[in-house]
């Protein structure tokens, strides 16, 4: 079982930063691939990033490709979001997922595990 707890979200002005954080319990975290999502008020929930347990690897959603940059910490157990050039429509709840050994099955939206998420709020 893994959980996780993500924060760091708030409100920001446009063109500002916010660094979001996922920590996650449990001593098999170098065997998860992570992921971030969101979800927008009236929206489905949408991938935003993803990085592989294995390589390293990182992949973005097109909407946030060149501004956001995720990241981990293996020693740390935490994965993290940084948000930069932020724009209004990226205000929403960030999940945190985790999937065992498996990017693509966070990128498809089917990890194994969520988050409670966190607000972020970007103001024009």
């Amino acid at each position: 079982q893994v959980q996780l707890v993500e924060s760091g979200g708030g409100l920001v002005q446009a063109g500002g930063s916010l660094g979001l954080s996922c920590a996650a319990s449990g001593r098999t975290f170098t065997s998860y691939s992570m992921g971030w999502f969101r979800q927008a008020p009236g929206k489905e929930r949408e991938f935003v990033a993803v990085i592989s347990w294995s390589t390293g690897a990182t992949y973005y959603a097109d909407s946030v490709k060149g501004r956001f940059t995720i990241s981990r910490d293996n020693a740390k157990n935490t994965v993290y979001l940084q948000m930069n050039s932020l724009k209004p429509e990226d205000t929403a709840v960030y999940y945190c997922a985790a999937a065992l050994q498996s990017s693509h099955a966070v990128e498809v939206g089917t990890p194994d595990y969520w988050g409670q998420g966190t607000q972020v709020t970007v103001s024009s």
